[in-house]
């Protein structure tokens, strides 16, 4: 073998550290693979030089005897010779290729640990509930059904008469087998026992061996006042039955809030509703009233001269905010109505005030009443 410097060969510096080495040593170790380089004696001779150094600097006791008494220190007869005996005698024949493809994260290649039947929590389901603004504002209760895996009370979900259950010898309760093709490890499901790792000897009756069976399932809810739309509720073990004693996953109760005639809800919780208003009380000014969602009647003053759109902030009167006593803000959105079927006499009142209104303005240029358009 080679007694080329170890750094060399992996091309790292005598200061690399750990994970420099480890980075290092995977490139090469890819590069030269006997699989990759077929046939190839001068790859197969880099490669054992490569995990040659590798062996040596990846440890760090044997790294500083390396780097102290250079290649003698493991060669028979040589400093610390019984503890580092295999890396003089290094031969292509001792590389566990299979710890190479779990260090490359390919699998173990077929040395799966045994785990044993375990048990199994059960899946998380989630539920699509729709509630009007007024729940949501609120708050209410529900009612939920639903069909999903309950678990057996025959059997206790074992899936077991007897509780017999034994670790499928055919993948050592993993679940899966690997096979290997070239470079690569395939993983596959265990044929023996449909990848569940182990086989019920005596299957329950009513369960099949499965330990849980579907079942339409009822379920209180309780929605807090001030959900929003989108939120997602979970219920804790009220999801799909475990298998084999395993927890039961949890429910999600999503929601959606219809849309509401007058009301709608933003990101702050405020609540935006439209106020019609007469152009004869945006011109004079005066006082309306509006109802919040709660039915509670509020007075609003319309400033003198307010426009078609404008908007008025009442604190404290939206919507709910979950975990707070207090609300958003009610938004009032000022939107000016038009009488359609006006009277002969009504017309010409209107007439004359357009006139008088004219007159006032007559000094001006059609540029300045553009302009101010604008202001």
């Amino acid at each position: 073998m080679s007694q080329q410097d170890y750094y060399k060969i992996l091309g790292v510096s005598q200061g690399a550290s750990e994970d420099e080495i480890k980075k290092a040593y995977r490139k090469l170790a890819m590069q030269y693979h006997p699989d990759r380089n077929k046939g190839n004696l001068e790859a197969e001779k880099k490669f054992k030089e490569i995990n040659q150094a590798y062996d040596i600097l990846k440890d760090p006791q044997k790294k500083a005897t390396y780097d102290r008494f250079g290649h003698e220190s493991f060669n028979s007869g040589g400093f610390g010779g019984g503890g580092f005996g295999r890396a003089g005698g290094f031969d292509f024949g001792d590389i566990d290729v299979e710890n190479i493809f779990d260090m490359f994260g390919f699998g173990g290649g077929g040395r799966s640990k045994s785990r044993g039947p375990q048990k199994e929590r059960g899946a998380d389901l989630q539920y699509h509930m729709t509630i009007t603004l007024e729940e949501a504002f609120h708050g209410t209760q529900k009612t939920i059904s639903f069909a999903c895996d309950t678990k057996c009370g025959q059997c206790n979900g074992l899936g077991s008469k007897t509780g017999a259950i034994s670790t499928c010898t055919t993948c050592g309760g993993r679940g899966a087998i690997y096979m290997k093709q070239g470079f690569f490890s395939i993983e596959r499901p265990c044929g023996t026992c449909g990848g569940a790792g182990h086989i019920v000897k005596d299957p329950c009756s009513s369960c099949g061996g499965r330990g849980a069976y579907q079942k339409t399932k009822n379920v209180e809810i309780n929605i807090p006042c001030g959900v929003t739309d989108g939120m997602r509720l979970r219920k804790t073990a009220e999801g799909s039955a475990g298998f084999r004693g395993g927890a039961s996953g949890d429910l999600y109760i999503l929601i959606s809030i219809k849309p509401h005639s007058i009301f709608r809800v933003d990101e702050r919780a405020n609540m935006h509703c439209r106020l019609p208003v007469s152009f004869i009380t945006l011109i004079l000014g005066g006082k309306v009233e509006v109802e919040d969602i709660n039915g509670e009647k509020i007075s609003v003053t319309i400033p003198q001269g307010t426009e078609h759109g404008h908007q008025i902030t009442i604190k404290n009167k939206g919507m709910s905010i979950t975990g707070s006593k207090s609300r958003g803000s009610l938004i009032v959105h000022v939107v000016s109505t038009v009488p359609k079927n006006l009277t002969a006499k009504q017309r010409q009142m209107l007439e004359e005030l357009e006139k008088d209104l004219a007159q006032n303005k007559a000094s001006e240029s059609i540029f300045d009443k553009m302009k101010n358009l604008w202001s």
